[in-house]
């Protein structure tokens, strides 16, 4: 998987690749060649007092230099631009893929676990490339090229090049073997720490309230010390990498010096050439080591581009249609054909053989019990989830068959559990109508009875909203959603149980409102309390998923048993 990613998201970035390509490899050949004319400087300047050859051969080092300096800092440049883009382009495609996920695929993922992968995960991968660019490429040409040059100054130290390269070789596979498993299983316990800290951060409220601070505080401190000790674990093998490699290059020195140094009192090498090989071989070792940063990188790396690649390979079980209908005839015409959906490897359906339809001016309420399939109900209408057995038809066509944009456009959402942008309230309500004017939004405000507290607040329309809303009540999210549904005119509403955090008096005049706005559109309406409802045209009583009454209030109270009992229910608990 990690293959593929880098494959097809460096292509559109080949040619700065070329760059850093050639530019590395002028910068190693420089650096190569600067033990060459150290060794000349030496045994045909220093040793025969030849100032005139010294200032010679030390200019063009010079120069070698300043062209290694120049083409490892541009290739430097142009590595760590494109390992940036490479990583934006990445949680690019992880983002849009997600935003196409059904709420079925969100599910399985989970919130913290995707945010890990756009972040953290697409981190290590960006740090492989980044890595790649500025000492991978440069390691086998500084590698290569230092044993050819190390040969050509002398052949009888060639086994002590060997002898080190394959002792260093042996360490660093041996310790990256046993870092691999530590940095698949540092991943998944990343992703532990991160849905344990979101759910105490989202639900602190509940917590404080519930005294649960000592008992979240050991779920956390639990989920954090597993994090901390395969860290610790993990980092033990990392730890022992430079060390080794340090030895590795000490003792290399002393076999170089030692053997190097009976060499030349024997005659058969110069003082210039063993300080060459010397220089030679550390160049060698260097590659090796520059090389083990890659290996350091290239196990959590290759973790981290499957669960990348987990995610960019699930397609998504709601589909747009490749020619969409976008010229629709009729106007909020809303039907229900023998709908049934049921969740992947679930033994019963959570709807079944649904059927019925609801037309524009008209209000059609859905009540039941916990669990009996409302909420998913009124999801297959937008397509946050696809019926598995039977159609869902708005004006007649199927929503599957339907532009996602132009069925969209007929639906005003007020989902059941309301959530609100940061920012300000006029940025929330445009969220229904970018250009909606002020005009407007003070109108929806007042439909969904918020204006009251709205204009209460200092800044009005520009007060500012925290993320999800919470510096306001459950009410006010309420409403305000609603107002936001409300601004686009939509032909179809969905108010899913939009209206439990409201006291009965602001309900009553909230539906008394709505009535007024809704005349031509097709209003759904899930609710828990009858009063809610009891206006309804009709009423749609759903138990176990499926349809066990259909009419209106007087209708099913009288012919529909399960409706009678909940109004009985209701109406005990009112009059206690």
């Amino acid at each position: 998987m990690l293959y593929r990613l880098l494959k097809q998201y460096l292509r559109p970035y080949t040619r700065e690749i070329i760059i850093v390509v050639v530019l590395q490899t002028i910068g190693t050949i420089a650096a190569l060649y600067l033990p060459s004319l150290n060794a000349d400087i030496i045994d045909n300047g220093v040793i025969r007092g030849d100032t005139d050859y010294i200032i010679r051969i030390g200019s063009w080092m010079l120069l070698v230099s300043l062209v290694q300096a120049a083409t490892t800092i541009t290739a430097v440049y142009f590595g760590a631009r494109t390992a940036m883009a490479f990583g934006r382009d990445v949680r690019s495609a992880i983002f849009h893929r997600v935003i196409e996920f059904s709420s079925r695929e969100m599910a399985r993922f989970g919130a913290p676990s995707l945010l890990t992968r756009n972040t953290n995960d697409v981190q290590q991968i960006q740090m492989l490339v980044l890595t790649t660019f500025t000492m991978l490429i440069a390691a086998p040409i500084m590698m290569v090229g230092g044993v050819f040059m190390a040969l050509r100054e002398d052949v009888g130290l060639a086994w002590l090049v060997a002898v080190t390269v394959l002792v260093l070789v042996v360490i660093i596979a041996f310790l990256v073997t046993r870092m691999l498993p530590g940095f698949r299983l540092m991943q998944r316990r990343l992703d532990t720490v991160n849905k344990v800290l979101r759910e105490q951060i989202t639900g602190i409220r509940v917590v404080r309230a519930f005294v649960r601070e000592p008992i979240e505080t050991e779920r956390f401190g639990a989920a954090n010390a597993d994090l901390t000790n395969v860290s610790i674990s993990v980092g033990r093998w990392m730890a022992a990498i430079f060390p080794a490699v340090m030895l590795v290059m000490n003792l290399s020195s002393v076999a170089v010096l030692w053997f190097g140094g009976l060499r030349v009192d024997a005659g058969a090498m110069q003082i210039g050439s063993l300080t060459a090989f010397l220089s030679y071989l550390l160049q060698i070792l260097m590659a090796v080591m520059m090389a083990t940063f890659m290996f350091m990188l290239l196990p959590r790396a290759s973790v981290s581009a499957d669960r990348i690649g987990e995610v960019l390979d699930t397609e998504p079980s709601v589909v747009p249609p490749i020619d969409g209908v976008t010229n629709l005839v009729r106007h909020g015409t809303l039907e229900f054909e023998s709908v049934g959906f049921r969740y992947p490897g679930a033994s019963h359906p959570v709807l079944s053989d649904l059927t019925f339809a609801a037309q524009p001016g008209q209000t059609t309420a859905v009540i039941g019990s916990t669990g009996a399939g409302k909420t998913t109900l009124v999801n297959l209408i937008p397509r946050l989830f696809d019926a598995t057995d039977g159609r869902v038809l708005v004006d007649g066509v199927d929503v599957r068959e339907i532009d996602p944009d132009t069925l969209w456009s007929k639906i005003g959402l007020v989902p059941q559990k309301v959530y609100l942008f940061s920012g300000t309230v006029a940025s929330n309500l445009r969220y229904g109508k970018p250009e909606a004017t002020e005009e407007e939004m003070w109108e929806a405000l007042e439909i969904a009875q918020a204006r009251d507290f709205v204009e209460a607040m200092p800044e009005g329309l520009d007060a500012p909203i925290s993320q999800g809303g919470t510096n306001v009540s459950g009410g006010q999210r309420q409403r305000l959603a609603i107002a936001r549904a409300l601004i686009r005119r939509p032909e179809i509403y969905l108010f899913d149980d939009s209206f439990s955090a409201l006291d009965v008096a602001t309900d009553a005049r909230l539906r008394h409102a709505l009535a007024d706005v809704t005349t031509d559109a097709t209003v759904i309406i899930v609710a828990q309390r009858v009063a809610t409802i009891i206006e309804a045209d009709q009423i749609v009583v759903l138990e176990n998923g499926g349809i066990v009454g259909l009419g209106t209030h007087a209708e099913l109270v009288a012919t529909c048993r399960p409706y009678a009992e909940i109004v009985d229910s209701q109406m005990a608990v009112e009059a206690s």
